[in-house]
């Protein structure tokens, strides 16, 4: 054991979490800002149905369904001279700082037209979002070993995650006048959205690069894996047999209904529950949130270290539970940052545990198979996560058409619609954390059974090590 202790240290430091972070810096960024604006800005920019905008959004998830698994598979049983993973994230991340911006230049007055770009544009983004966002978070259980790395690692991570959050939330309100267009020319506010855009799209490739040059690190020990890595459909029967993973994609498709819906849905329910329209003080009531998210990550950590990832899970739910109910009943500039601030620690536990918490399943498939095999497990997990999405988008979609507000018109919104905002905030999604609680009730890798895992794991490694 003495011997051990010392290896482990030299295979972390700060250094290498910090570098490692813009990988998940960049990747936040997109995928936040996405889930931020391109529902209000098809919806009231350019004016396309909320029903259209699901059947959109449906698609796509068929998409996803074949595209994330997929990836996952390939990037596993690749093999190349600068690493498995490298290759696939600089060939995603260079398409995908141009789709990030025509993301937003959709045609306006047909809804036909509106409706194909959306679906097309939305389908190649996701494309090279996943092949970039995949492959950098496969590396994470790889470069960090055990519980005790992984969340000093995180600490690291989560922080810069947060200050992409920041930015994914904040800039666009400091760059837009008012995402719904109130009292502003339509043109005027559509080229805001393009500038917001293309400003994104530059801060994410000063992060790629910091993170593909500095901080992409492929351990030698996992050279040989890909030859023999499973067929895709075995693969995929491997990764279901595992009720750990079936109950951890549970929890996290409930856990990432909430963490989606409260971002996609704020600049509406901004303006009409709370009665704040202006997109700069939207954005940082919602910023306020993970602001308050950074600094109690530290805590978390401890927890973590305590109770471990299971527990620190279900807890994690259970604080965000308590700290969304006070949403359901606010309004006013003042109760809005006070109460997304509370928000913040709930975030702050739920930001912390989920690679913490899967590494470990990945770990438990590499002492069966003898390989290791994130991209398969972090394909079907981002399917999943994805899917969550659809079920937000249908979720607005359904509430807006039951009052009978499928066409955005802020002086329209009465009471059933407010009510409507509220339980999309609130009700819906603490039904899913509920769900996502019970999942982990019953998720059979706790904190002892973790610690065995990670160092019967790390035995393997050393013995690959030596067959090199």
């Amino acid at each position: 054991m003495s011997k051990e202790k010392p290896n482990v240290e030299e295979e972390y430091s700060l250094k290498k979490a910090v570098l490692y972070s813009f990988a998940g810096f960049t990747d936040v960024i997109f995928l936040q800002s996405f889930t931020f604006l391109i529902f209000t800005f098809y919806f009231s920019i350019i004016e396309l149905p909320a029903g259209l905008i699901s059947l959109g959004f449906i698609l796509w998830a068929i998409w996803n369904a074949f595209n994330d698994p997929m990836l996952g598979a390939i990037s596993d049983r690749s093999h190349f001279k600068m690493g498995r993973r490298k290759p696939f994230i600089i060939i995603g991340i260079i398409p995908l700082l141009v789709l990030n911006i025509l993301l937003f230049t959709a045609p306006r007055g047909s809804d036909l037209l509106s409706f194909f770009y959306f679906l097309i544009i939305i389908v190649i983004w996701e494309l090279f979002y996943t092949m970039y966002s995949l492959n950098q978070t496969s590396l994470f259980p790889e470069m960090f070993r055990d519980l005790d790395q992984r969340s000093k690692a995180n600490n690291s991570i989560q922080f810069f995650q947060v200050i992409s959050l920041l930015i994914a939330f904040l800039l666009p309100g400091v760059l837009i006048d008012s995402f719904t267009s109130e009292n502003i020319p339509i043109g005027t506010t559509h080229l805001q959205y393009i500038i917001a855009a293309a400003v994104i799209s530059i801060i994410c490739a000063i992060g790629a690069f910091i993170f593909i040059k500095f901080g992409l690190k492929e351990r030698i020990e996992f050279s040989k894996d890909y030859e023999r890595v499973p067929p895709f459909r075995q693969a995929l029967k491997y990764t279901f047999g595992y009720k750990s993973f079936k109950l951890y994609v549970l929890g996290n498709f409930s856990l990432w209904y909430a963490f989606n819906m409260i971002p996609t849905i704020m600049p509406i329910y901004g303006a009409v529950c709370l009665g704040v329209s202006d997109a700069g003080t939207l954005s940082l009531i919602l910023g306020t949130g993970f602001v308050s998210a950074a600094i109690f990550v530290f805590p978390w950590r401890i927890i973590v270290n305590k109770l471990g990832a299971k527990g620190s899970y279900i807890l994690s739910l259970i604080v965000f539970i308590i700290t969304l109910l006070p949403l359901m009943f606010i309004r006013g500039v003042l109760l809005g940052f006070i109460f997304f601030f509370l928000l913040g620690i709930g975030l702050a536990g739920v930001l912390i545990v989920r690679d913490i918490t899967i590494a470990a399943i990945i770990d438990e498939d590499e002492l069966k198979t003898g390989v290791r095999r994130e991209g398969n497990f972090y394909g079907i997990n981002g399917f999943i996560v994805k899917f969550s999405n659809v079920v937000v988008f249908l979720s607005i979609g359904l509430v807006f058409i039951g009052t009978d507000w499928n066409i955005f018109d802020l002086s329209t919104a009465e009471y059933a619609v407010e009510f409507g905002l509220r339980s999309l905030m609130v009700i819906l999604p603490i039904v899913f954390l509920i769900i996502g609680i019970i999942a982990m009730r019953y998720f059979p890798i706790d904190k002892e059974k973790y610690t065995q895992l990670t160092e019967d794991a790390r035995k393997l490694h050393s013995e690959k090590k030596i067959n090199l």
